[in-house]
């Protein structure tokens, strides 16, 4: 019961900054951001015991070119084709390989394009069409959440056939249905209360964010395994680090950066 309190808790202290900051201005939202990724590299360099100085530099100069800046649409293009490849590269190991090679070598690509350049399409996802919008990862945020809250319970009361169990024992295909039907309910109920965009699209975030986002939580978790830990953090109580708060939206935020562009362009 106390676990129960001390994690909801935290989840409602951490969902408050997160709203607060994407409803005060684009400036507030981005360096919000900013932090959150300083804080899941520092927990992913300890997961790949690694430490480089040099990545937090670059991550700093990445998130003023393309976050800030937003200097040039051609680099941007070309650094969402690349987070997406290797993205995909990981899915590739999540599924065929016993151990992803990240703990070998390319742990610099890895943190990179699976870390910094994933978050930094987290920050451009609600200027896709030129300005701020911020109900736009508003409701990004609440279709990720619906996913991961309903694939628990689900997956909790209801669960018998395991998802992956050898990376995640808990992870149920019971609960992975259950979280993408609730998310394409979310989706629905966002599109009715706020008419903005339209049904289809909303439907396409919630099976795009369902899908990636349990593949990202899949890929964490096989990371967290071969790290030997439980979590990559103890800075949430009852969640523990923030890249394991983190690492559904982050994994899943290139993909649905490349739907909204792809339906921009095609408009």
């Amino acid at each position: 019961m106390r676990e129960t309190i001390i994690r909801t808790v935290s989840g409602l202290l951490y969902t408050s900054i997160l709203v607060a900051s994407i409803l005060s201005s684009e400036l507030v939202f981005i360096i919000l951001f900013y932090i959150l990724s300083l804080v899941c590299l520092i927990e992913m360099q300890k997961l790949l015991r690694l430490k480089s100085y040099a990545l937090y530099l670059l991550q700093a100069i990445l998130f003023y070119l393309f976050s800030f800046l937003k200097f040039n649409q051609d680099a941007t293009i070309l650094l969402l084709i690349i987070t997406i490849f290797v993205n995909l590269f990981l899915v590739k190991d999540l599924i065929i390989v016993k151990k992803i090679p990240v703990f070998e070598k390319k742990k610099y690509i890895i943190i990179i394009f699976y870390l910094i350049s994933s978050t930094i399409f987290l920050t451009l996802i609600p200027t896709i069409e030129g300005v701020f919008i911020p109900n736009l990862v508003i409701g990004i945020f609440l279709l990720i959440w619906s996913n991961d809250t309903f694939a628990f319970l689900i997956g909790k009361n209801f669960g018998k056939h395991k998802l992956y169990e050898k990376i995640s024992p808990n992870k149920t295909i019971e609960g992975f249905l259950g979280g993408f039907v609730f998310c394409c309910i979310m989706g629905a109920i966002i599109w009715y209360y706020s008419r903005f965009l339209t049904l289809p699209i909303w439907l396409g975030l919630a099976v795009i964010l369902s899908i990636f986002g349990t593949l990202g939580d899949l890929i964490q978790s096989k990371f967290k395994r071969q790290a030997g830990v439980k979590d990559s953090g103890k800075l949430m109580p009852g969640h523990g680090g923030l890249f394991d708060r983190l690492d559904s939206i982050i994994f899943a935020s290139p993909f649905v950066y490349a739907y909204l562009y792809l339906l921009n362009y095609v408009s």
